[in-house]
């Protein structure tokens, strides 16, 4: 994977090719921005350049998309996971099986154990054993704590943490690892990056480019979201009824469509859309209520009643 595929990031770009120069390269690093931008691309490159140690074996491994599909066999990519009837899933293959998530997915301790073994082994036919974990903000204590272990004594292995802000670690964590700052696109990236992945439609729908705030990744994913969303639901919301029993209604059908995590990024949504039609900064704050108490588990239904009953003023406007 070639680092001409990477849009706006020259200064991460040119901090990984100085330490592939030099030969020096750190036990771990942390690249850290928001999401969408191109760190886990760049971590991929990365990883090309680090397990292929000629040109016959980075040609090979682009042909044969070992690292793009995690099928190298020194390098372990670590997820955020639900956890059902005692199995580990992925958001795409929860997705796929069709479970119900209630909460956004972690990495657990039993992932950071399977560092260690992994980590226990020689590389079979590289220099080094790649890790990657990708969002490690959302690593529980115990799997944090656990991970401070391997970083310590990593042997023969490099280990890339992606996260959105070293505040979102242990300080312990972020000592350890060298850090790559990656940075929001500007509009003319931004534009590059959605048409040359098939989506330039998305920069006629401005609500989506303002939540997206220069993150070509955080677009597509929104758009892909409200398309999940039913377009009466999005209208209702958008012209807010009248009447109490139409908005307890409408909190019904919200979570009788929606699983947790669509119902956090239809709240994004509102907060643009509301703060451009009311500028009611009331409104705002109830709505960042409404997701801190869906993101500590309430029960949504009761949540979005009693949000949408708050806002029965500013709908008869």
């Amino acid at each position: 994977m070639e680092w001409s595929k990477i849009v706006g990031q020259n200064q991460a770009i040119e901090l990984l090719e100085r330490s592939l120069e030099l030969k020096s390269i750190a036990p771990a690093y942390l690249f850290v921005g928001a999401n969408g931008i191109g760190r886990k691309l760049t971590a991929k490159c990365f990883c090309h350049h680090l397990l292929c140690v000629n040109k016959a074996d980075f040609e090979k491994a682009l042909q044969q998309k070992k690292i793009e599909e995690g099928n190298h066999p020194d390098l372990l990519w670590i997820e955020p996971t639900y956890q059902y009837k005692g199995e580990f899933f992925t958001l795409e293959q929860a997705i796929e099986a069709g479970l119900k998530r209630k909460s956004p997915p972690g990495i657990r301790i039993e992932q950071v154990r399977e560092i260690g073994r992994f980590l226990s082994r020689p590389p079979l036919e590289s220099e080094r054993a790649m890790v990657v974990i990708e969002s490690a903000e959302t690593m529980t204590e115990g799997a944090a704590n656990a991970l401070l272990k391997t970083l310590e004594e990593p042997g023969r292995a490099t280990l890339i943490l992606i996260a959105p802000a070293t505040e979102s670690l242990l300080p312990t964590l972020v000592s350890r690892c060298q850090r790559v700052p990656f940075y929001r696109l500007s509009e003319s990236a931004l534009k590059e990056v959605l048409k040359k992945q098939g989506y330039g439609f998305i920069l006629e729908q401005e609500e989506i480019i303002g939540l997206a705030q220069g993150s070509p990744g955080e677009a597509i994913n929104i758009s892909e979201t409200l398309e999940t969303i039913p377009e009466d639901l999005r209208n209702s919301l958008l012209d807010l009824p009248s009447q109490p029993l139409q908005l307890m209604n409408l909190a019904k059908n919200i979570t009788n469509h929606l699983d947790t995590e669509t119902q956090i990024h239809l709240i994004n949504y509102l907060q643009y859309c509301f703060w451009k039609k009311y500028k009611d900064q009331e409104m705002i704050k109830h709505l960042e209520g409404a997701r801190g108490s869906l993101l500590s588990y309430a029960q949504p239904r009761l949540v979005w009643e009693c949000i949408l009953l708050k806002f029965l003023p500013a709908s008869v406007h």
